[in-house]
């Protein structure tokens, strides 16, 4: 017999964020997983076996910068097939969230939220983009008032 226990304080964790609470409903039918792209090319990946292992309170397999949880291509199609409004990609970001908090993001992502936090784009914009705009017939990228995102996420 396993000495390993459910981990409810983990749950509750994940039960008080935005969307991690639907977890709970989740009666593994597999719905999911058939629509799921990153599933289909990924064969580690599966929604399903993400949601179990929240139900199971495994918080040492879902939250880390190695989590399967990061190949998540944010779709929505699970979101949208689900019989049980379960809502998997909430869920996951959820966890994701957790990982933020934990501070245990993979580096592409933390490099990522940083471009964001500090231009307001995920993208730098440089003179050669606002070229091909330009060549393309659109105006020039603007500068987002990066102050304004800063008081939001405060």
């Amino acid at each position: 017999m396993s000495d390993k226990k459910l981990d409810f304080d983990f749950r509750e964790r994940l039960n008080k964020i935005s969307g991690g609470s639907h977890h709970n409903y989740c009666y593994q039918c597999g719905s999911c997983v058939a629509i799921c792209p990153a599933a289909r090319f990924n064969e580690d990946f599966n929604p399903r076996d993400i949601l179990l292992k929240t139900l199971l309170g495994k918080k040492e397999e879902l939250i880390g910068e190695n989590s399967i949880i990061w190949k998540c291509t944010n779709c929505y199609s699970c979101y949208e097939r689900c019989p049980q409004d379960v809502r998997p990609i909430e869920v996951i970001i959820a966890l994701k969230n957790i990982c933020r908090e934990d501070g245990v993001l993979p580096e592409t992502v933390d490099k990522f939220s940083e471009t964001i936090s500090q231009t307001g784009r995920s993208v730098v914009v440089n003179p050669t983009v606002n070229r091909r705009r330009s060549s393309l017939g659109l105006p020039e990228l603007q500068n987002v008032p990066v102050d304004d995102i800063k008081k939001m996420l405060e």
